[in-house]
Parts: structure tokens; sequence; C-alpha cells
């Protein structure tokens, strides 16, 4: 007898962890359909995960365990001689723009922050499965279940980051639901927090109203400003924007447009 929808996933789950995790099939890429989740999260609900206190109390060996072996106690981003994490993925979803990145950017660590936690999952296992066959490689990129619009600050430090990435959030049509979206006024005095001078904020989007939302909030930011064309073009990481997500492929095959706001960190005194 066939086991319900909802067993069969859970059963198909655990058979697609074991085998990333070497059960029978090491370096085995997860697949996508058993880690089903809704599209997007109600990012102000409550949510029960562990926070960290501060970003000193990130420990990096966790996540990143050829830079940070656990057998020497960990690594803390507070001590002075450790690497600290450089970009961030905001909603990283399954992960394809950090595979991505990996390559081009070997010896930056950079970590992927969601909120579903299947995906989350999902994008732990494929990170796992890219080591196992890939060895010496994606050993820089890792992924949290946080939330981000509430916890920025306690992973980052001040001028930590020099890259940030939001591509296609929700668009929280409804506005009413406006305080929703990633990108806001507010948010951004935090994402500027965290930032370096002269880092990057990526976003994109196939939602013209979002796009439009994005551009203008980062436009009238006093620590922000719009980077030249010429100088986006010459980015190999743009490329990337559209072409390493599931939605931007997504939008690809079906011939949409997107809306891309790509802005410098800047100081008062610019």
């Amino acid at each position: 007898m066939p086991l319900p929808d909802h067993e069969a996933a859970a059963a198909g789950t655990m058979a697609s962890v074991d085998s990333a995790n070497g059960g029978g099939g090491q370096g085995k890429l997860p697949r996508k359909r058993f880690y089903r989740a809704r599209a997007h999260s109600n990012p102000l609900s409550d949510s029960h995960f562990p926070i960290p206190i501060s970003p000193d109390e990130v420990d990096l060996s966790q996540h990143y365990p050829r830079y940070f072996p656990s057998g020497e106690g960990g690594a803390l981003q507070g001590d002075a001689a450790v690497p600290r994490i450089r970009f961030a993925d905001v909603g990283c979803g399954f992960g394809g723009l950090l595979v991505g990145l990996s390559t081009l950017f070997p010896d930056t660590l950079m970590i992927g922050m969601e909120l579903r936690d299947k995906v989350t999952e999902y994008v732990k296992e494929r990170i796992l499965a890219l080591r196992a066959s890939n060895p010496g490689k994606y050993d820089n990129i890792s992924v949290v279940r946080t939330n981000s619009m509430k916890y920025i600050p306690n992973y980052f430090r001040k001028a930590q980051l020099s890259k940030m990435f939001f591509l296609f959030p929700d668009p929280h049509f409804k506005e009413k639901n406006h305080r929703r979206r990633v990108i806001s006024m507010q948010l951004l005095d935090e994402y500027a927090y965290v930032m370096e001078v002269g880092g990057i904020i990526y976003t994109i989007t196939d939602v013209e109203e979002l796009g439009e939302w994005m551009r203008s909030c980062l436009e009238k930011h006093p620590l922000f400003e719009a980077i030249p064309e010429e100088e986006i073009k010459a980015d190999p990481v743009v490329k990337l924007l559209s072409t390493a997500t599931e939605e931007g492929q997504k939008v690809a095959r079906n011939g949409g447009q997107t809306f891309q706001a790509i802005f410098r960190r800047i100081s008062l005194q610019e």
C-alpha cells in the first residue's frame, strides 16, 4: 500500500540526507523534491532557532571546518587572527549564488542566510556533497538558518562585509505588507553598519514595482550611491545575479525581465 504524500516525502528526505552524508552515495547531490517548502516565509513571525548573542560568538569551525578544524577548540569571529565572513547572501534560497561565488572567490568566506528550515537543510547537504565530490573546493561557503531582518547585527561586526546580495526577494505586494520587505530605509541602516566603506550591495527582482522600491530606498539613503553602468558591466559578479539562482533561471526560461539596483557603501564625508 503506497504511503500518503506527506509520509513519502518525509521518507524520501531521510533517504536523501543519508545519501548525501555518505550513506551509499558519498558526494551525491540532494534532490530538491525532498525539501519542499513554501516559496516565502513571514519574516515578522517568531521562529525558534539558535541565535548568537553577538558576532564574536559565531563559531566558524561549524561552517568552515577546513579553515577552522574543530579539534582546535573552535574558532570565534572575535579572535583577531581569524578570517571573517565577507559576503552574505540574504535569503539564499537553494544556494545557487553561493556555489557560483565559491569558485569565483575561492579565498573569501561567505554565508547564505535562509529562514526556511527545509531549504536551509538542502543547502547544507548540497555543500557537503560538493565538498565530498570536489576535494579542496567549496570549503569557503556555508549556510545558516536565521531571520536576517531581525538578527544581522548578531552575525556581523561593524564594517565586516564587502558584499551583500538580495536576489529575487519576496515582493510582498500588499501595501500593508511592505514592512516585510527585506529592503527598507530602516534595514538599510543595519546593512550599512555591517558593510565596509566601498562594499557593494546587489539587488535584483523580476517585479518592476519592487525593483523601483529597492532602487528608491537605496537612492534616498545617505550611505549608499549608485555604481556607474560601466563599472557594473565589468563586475564578474553581476552575471551571476540572473543566472546562478533557480529563480533567475526560471525568469530567463520564461523570457522575463529583471530589474537590478547595485549600490556602493559610502561614508557620510563623501
